[in-house]
């Protein structure tokens, strides 16, 4: 029987990430979850069998210390992430910086550490969650769309230099993910931009043809879809999982 695929999922504790690891202990995945609050990783990994480690992506020496206890790595996937909503005028450039380092520099550090293994194996799979702001602009989320943009970016360039050699980058662009992180973002960008929580929501979920939020584990089944042995054509690709609404 061959050995199971080890699939690591950044900012894994909960929401997509938690969704997405236990969609690919389903698959029959080794799975270890990654995040920086070791409480929601440690719950998940009991949950589902899995293995725990404590990462903060945008430090070298922390994801260094978190491959190695990982050890080789068949599958990435760069979920890890923030979103601090504020308007342009009022975002301090440390919060934009810190998107810079989470979103994009993180994917770039984790990346980093697992392409070797991938490359002398001649088989990897790089799956970057970028979002449809990584494609689009969203009102008071210029910081959010500017580091995910720059992931589109990353992913496109990583395909073309890994693409003979067995490894796949693509990116997830789902559209607004009904999950806790985002409905306190919401209700930060309420707070700063002085309109109501409910009206910015309908605002999101009008943009989409089909007028709702996307569950964790739609988008989960997608990146699952992208981890498996008969994609390996499809590199350097953005899949949009938000219901038609960059058809707009």
């Amino acid at each position: 029987m061959p050995k199971a695929r080890h699939v690591v999922v950044t900012g894994g504790g909960r929401g997509l990430g938690a969704a997405t690891a236990r969609r690919f202990k389903e698959e029959g995945y080794r799975v270890t979850v990654m995040a920086r609050t070791r409480g929601e990783i440690e719950k998940l990994a009991d949950e589902i069998g899995a293995y725990a480690v404590r990462i903060d992506v945008g430090d070298p020496a922390s994801v260094e210390a978190a491959f190695m206890a990982a050890g080789p790595v068949d599958v990435l996937v760069n979920n890890a992430g923030m979103m601090r909503p504020s308007l342009v005028t009022k975002t301090d450039v440390r919060v934009w910086e810190e998107h810079l380092k989470v979103n994009l520099t993180g994917a770039f550090l984790c990346s980093l550490k697992v392409l070797p293994g991938m490359i002398s194996r001649g088989f990897g799979r790089i799956i970057n969650v970028a979002g449809t702001t990584g494609l689009t602009g969203y009102n008071g989320l210029a910081a959010l769309c500017a580091s995910k943009h720059g992931l589109v970016g990353f992913t496109r360039a990583l395909a073309l230099e890994v693409g003979d050699k067995g490894v796949t980058v693509n990116a997830v662009c789902p559209g607004m993910i009904d999950t806790e992180a985002l409905h306190q973002g919401l209700e930060t960008l309420a707070e700063k931009s002085g309109t109501e929580k409910a009206e910015l929501l309908e605002g999101f979920t009008r943009r989409s043809p089909q007028g709702r939020l996307f569950t964790p584990e739609e988008v989960a089944e997608g990146i699952a879809w992208l981890a498996g042995s008969g994609t390996s054509g499809i590199n350097g690709s953005v899949l949009p999982i938000d219901g038609g609404e960059l058809l707009r």
